[in-house]
């Protein structure tokens, strides 16, 4: 412990606040809360043997620290919530990537308001359900709930006619005045009750509409009514009532050696709706009260709602805090409950069980991306009688239409993941308009290894057979590079040719090495194909101003250069084009008619 720190020790006061640990870059490694900032700091530089293996190494770090006195210890909670939030300091316990879970969002604040998937929360009036782990679900979610209701999915509110979307009955066409701010409004508050999981007043609410449209002879209404509570009440039917008529949220929690898992059960007018787990960081050492107590803190400082009741395994330290803390949040009252019998402990005890599911899956998870990667990379270099396991592999490949736009891609593999960012991709001269793989893979291999000092990989691939192989090899070593292995990849049976050797080496069906060696043949041939079509699609646009009197050469990069893109050129008025430096208005009258005569004609 250094002078400042018990400088610092001397002047704590007995009063509740936030504690704030910095390192010797004056780095922020821990924030915590005390009703008694002198007892509560004080504790960690006491030479005591009760502290845990994390604590121990926490102080070790600890060069400095800040304290912040409040009020009151709810103050206090508050905000060290926000600071954990904000520095995200490495001695807290953290929900892993809980920046990047999902939400849906419903823009409240506009007329007519949209519904979509977003990763960041904003104080802008909009309504946010979530977060959501499972992606891929919610786009199912979100994709069943557009077509329950038709809502509009356009950002722009000033269109002359419908889209097709309002066409095949999937938008209600707000933006073409096809309908009014009311009746748009009683459909998002229908969509608001769904979100929530409030299926019984969804059901009520278009009953009630749909009897109303009936009885004004709107049947055409009526009927989009009918069918959107025919869906609701098939999906209430799949809902498992669960426990009364409450909004509860049932939190389970299992550890093992990955770390702790949390499941948490939403519960809403009794019926369950829907489940996430989480992953903790930083909790191999925290008892487990403790680490429930930090997930509360952090899950339901970003929660856009709060039930009123959450059901808990074990108590935690500042259950009664934290409930008044909730309550505060929701705007009445919300409780916290360790239910020892009956429905609510089943609930409870459900949510434990999933959440050790969710950590064998997890354990299931690595060890098959292990095998997948790093195992995959073992298996590839004993099969290939390599010295070490290819860490780094790079992977050539050589796409062309009958020689035109002829283009090379490198993709980069390490430790069996693709790296993207050392990809490469090259534009062909050599063998520009005629087809010559070898003089390409030539080229290509030159201008990766061809200088004696350039950085080699542990493995090349040559997507390509004997002739590719003997191309790349000339130039690799040729350059002076000996030590690194060269092999050819077939494009039928995967039969890898190594340098040297006229037999083939097949690895074997089912084998991860074989699997590895196709997802990098299988990167390496869609970037290739994917830069090879952007330059046919961009040589396309090109020749289509080609086609103008009046636009040669200059003229057409001016416009391309300015409007970026053959669309905006399509939408520019005669003017805009006209008051380019180097155009004129006759020649922004042949673009402009060229394009409006082409609308016309279509």
């Amino acid at each position: 412990m250094n002078s400042l720190v018990e400088e610092k020790l001397k002047q704590l006061v007995h009063s509740p606040g936030v504690y704030i640990m910095k390192n010797d870059k004056g780095k922020i490694i821990y924030v915590g809360k005390a009703i008694s900032l002198k007892n509560r700091v004080s504790q960690y530089f006491r030479q005591s043997h009760n502290h845990s293996p994390k604590v121990k190494a926490m102080v070790s770090h600890v060069e400095d620290f800040e304290t912040i006195i409040c009020g009151s210890e709810m103050e206090a909670l508050i905000l060290e919530c926000n600071l954990i939030k904000k520095h995200r300091p490495k001695y807290n316990i953290s929900l892993k990537d809980d920046k990047t879970y999902p939400y849906v969002k419903v823009t409240m604040a506009e007329d007519f308001p949209r519904v979509y998937i977003t990763r960041r929360v904003v104080r802008d009036g909009s309504k946010y359900f979530g977060p959501y782990t499972n992606v891929s679900a919610l786009h199912d979610s979100l994709k069943l709930l557009k077509k329950l209701f038709p809502l509009r999915s356009c950002r722009r509110m000033d269109a002359d006619r419908p889209c097709l979307e309002h066409h095949i009955g999937r938008c209600l066409a707000p933006c073409a005045g096809k309908v009014s701010a009311d009746d748009y409004g009683a459909m998002i508050r229908t969509v608001l009750l769904f979100l929530e999981g409030r299926t019984e007043m969804v059901d009520n609410d278009l009953e009630s509409r749909m009897n109303e449209a009936a009885e004004n002879l709107e049947f055409e209404a009526a009927a989009r009514l009918r069918d959107q509570l025919l869906a609701v009440r098939a999906i209430s039917e799949k809902q498992r009532i669960v426990s009364g008529t409450d909004d509860q949220d049932a939190i389970g929690m299992a550890r093992s050696g990955l770390g702790a898992c949390v499941q948490v059960f939403y519960i809403r007018n009794g019926k369950m709706v829907g489940r996430n787990h989480f992953l903790l960081s930083g909790s191999d050492d925290e008892a487990d009260e403790n680490l429930l107590q930090a997930f509360l803190q952090q899950y339901y400082s970003e929660a856009s709602f709060v039930p009123k009741e959450i059901l808990l395994p074990i108590e935690i330290p500042d259950m009664e805090l934290l409930g008044s803390w909730l309550s505060g949040l929701k705007g009445q009252k919300a409780e916290i409950i360790c239910p020892k019998r009956g429905t609510k402990k089943d609930i409870v005890d459900m949510a434990v069980e999933n959440a050790k599911k969710s950590l064998s899956d997890e354990s299931d998870r690595i060890k098959l991306a292990n095998e997948q990667t790093i195992g995959a990379v073992a298996d590839l270099g004993r099969y290939l009688g390599l010295v070490k396991p290819p860490k780094r592999m790079e992977c050539f490949d050589i796409s062309h239409i009958q020689g035109s736009e002829t283009v090379a891609s490198m993709v980069v593999f390490e430790n069996g993941v693709p790296k993207k960012s050392d990809y490469r991709r090259f534009k062909i001269k050599s063998a520009e308009g005629k087809p010559d793989d070898f003089k390409s893979m030539r080229e290509v291999t030159m201008r990766r290894y061809g200088k004696p000092d350039a950085e080699m990989p542990d493995l090349i691939i040559i997507d390509g057979g004997k002739g590719q192989l003997s191309s790349a090899l000339e130039i690799i070593r040729g350059a002076g590079h000996c030590s690194v292995a060269v092999v050819g990849l077939a494009k039928r049976f995967e039969e890898v040719y190594r340098e040297g050797e006229s037999d083939p080496v097949i690895l074997p069906r089912g084998s991860q090495a074989l699997y590895l060696i196709q997802r990098i043949r299988d990167e390496a041939h869609r970037f290739a194909i994917t830069f090879h079509r952007q330059l046919r699609n961009k040589r396309n646009l090109v020749s289509v101003l080609d086609h103008i009197d009046g636009i040669g050469p200059k003229r057409r990069k001016l416009l391309l250069e300015h409007f970026s893109n053959i669309d905006k050129i399509k939408e520019a008025s005669v003017a805009e084009m006209a008051s380019l430096d180097g155009m004129t208005t006759p020649a922004a009258e042949a673009v402009f008619n060229f394009f409006n005569a082409k609308k016309l004609l279509s």
